[in-house]
Parts: C-alpha cells; structure tokens; sequence
C-alpha cells in the first residue's frame, strides 16, 4: 500500500505536505486552545508534523494514520527527534473509513479529503470517532479567484472549476452539512511557494542521482513545466485553509 512513486520523490524532503507552513499548524494549534492530554486523530498525516509539534507544544496525544511508507516513517523519525514518540502513533495503512477506537477530541483530515470522496463523506467518517462536543478539522483548497476557463482550472491542476468552490460558498456548505465553523486558519501566497517550490530542488538533485530511472522523463518535464504553472495557475487562483467545525 503506497500513493504513487511521483509524491514520495517529489516531497520525501517535506515536513508539510500542503501548502501551510510550521507558523500555521502553530496558529491552529493556538487557536483550537488545545489542552494537555487531548486526544487527536489525523487521516493523511504524512509526515506527521501536525501531531508531533502539537504534542511538543500543547501535550496532546494522538494517532496517524498515512498510505505511504515513506512519510510514516519520517513522522516516527520525527516524533523521536521531537521527544514525543511516547504521545503519538503513525500507522501506515488506508485512512479511508479508519474510525478510531476511543473517541477523539479532535478528529482531522487536512489535504486528503479523497479519503471520504470529497468534503461530505470525510466530515461523516470523522464524526464517527469524535466525542460529543468535539472539533473536526478539514483541510481544503477553494478558489481565491474563480478561473474564468476551464483551461484556467486545470492550469491549478484541477479536473474543473466546479471541482473546489469559492471560500463563502466553502464555509456556507459546512452550515449546510450541520456544522458550526468556529475557527479557520487560511494558508497564503508563501505557503504555495514553500509547498510547491520545495519539491523543484528535490526533484533536480532526484533526477542528478537517478538519470536512468523509469521516472526520469517524467521528472524533467516537471522541472521544465512546474514553476511557470505554479507562478501563473496555483499562486493565483488557488487558496487552502483549514476549518474548524462543531456538530450544530
């Protein structure tokens, strides 16, 4: 069980595997007024940098749970450097339809939403390990400018404009679905860059190492392609956040 070949080279050098940077993931921590001993489940933990500096930073304990074997083991590896493996727990297997088995208090998916086939149907998996009076985060792109094209659309590599919404349409679904947002952090322009930009450098010194590979082809065309697109579609057009939501 693994996510294609391509991430695990081009972000095996992140900590964050989406576009918030380690002051953002500070800032959500603070502002859900995270308590020693709280509980946290996140599905598509990745590196596991969420769980492993909250646990440093508020005393939560928590569990992750990532398809791949490569950022499983780097938050492990993490959670050792940061003195809180004792805390948390990565798991590497399928996120999709993991309920935990002690109810959370927080219960998160922040950029893997496919788990649940979309924002609805991760809400409602989440939901089933969450405590009463507990807080669901999402993660999830939408529209800092509606493209005007379609061709515009897919520039942000996605399959169309009606694939993500614009921000108030966003949190108007959330009311929607019964929740209460009592919080949002939003990534910016330079959380793209550090997220986009990164995999550039780690995808050259790749491709120096392995010239070769059956990937290599692949690998220079994003070199060549990679920051024109970002610079023009993603930087522009695509925002991210993370939401916090309670049960009406």
């Amino acid at each position: 069980m693994d996510i294609p070949r391509i991430f695990n080279i081009s972000e095996s050098a992140h900590r964050i595997h989406n576009p918030f940077t380690a002051q953002k993931f500070a800032t959500l921590g603070e502002a859900l007024r995270l308590e020693p001993e709280n509980r946290v489940l996140d599905l598509g933990s990745g590196s596991g940098e969420m769980l492993c500096t909250w646990a440093r930073d508020h005393g939560i304990v928590g569990t992750g749970v990532d398809m791949s074997p490569l950022f499983t083991a780097q938050a492990r590896h993490r959670a050792e450097e940061l003195g809180v493996s004792g805390q948390v727990s990565f798991i590497h297997g399928d996120a999709a339809g993991y309920v935990a088995d002690e109810k959370v208090d927080v219960a998160a998916c922040v950029g893997a939403t496919w788990i649940g086939c979309g924002v609805d149907g991760t809400v409602e998996l989440l939901a089933r390990s969450l405590r009463s009076g507990g807080i669901i985060l999402i993660g999830e792109p939408y529209w800092r400018q509606v493209p005007p094209t379609e061709e515009i659309a897919r520039g942000c590599l996605a399959q169309s404009v009606a694939d993500f919404m614009a921000l108030p349409e966003l949190l108007a679904s959330f009311g929607q679905l019964g929740y209460d947002v009592v919080e949002m952090v939003l990534a910016d322009q330079d959380g793209w860059d550090r997220y986009e930009a990164a995999k550039w450098l780690t995808l050259r010194r790749w491709l120096d190492a392995n010239p070769d590979d059956e990937l290599a082809a692949e690998v220079r065309t994003l070199l060549n392609t990679e920051p024109t697109r970002h610079a023009t579609y993603t930087r522009e057009y695509l925002g991210w956040g993370v939401f916090a939501l309670m049960a009406g």
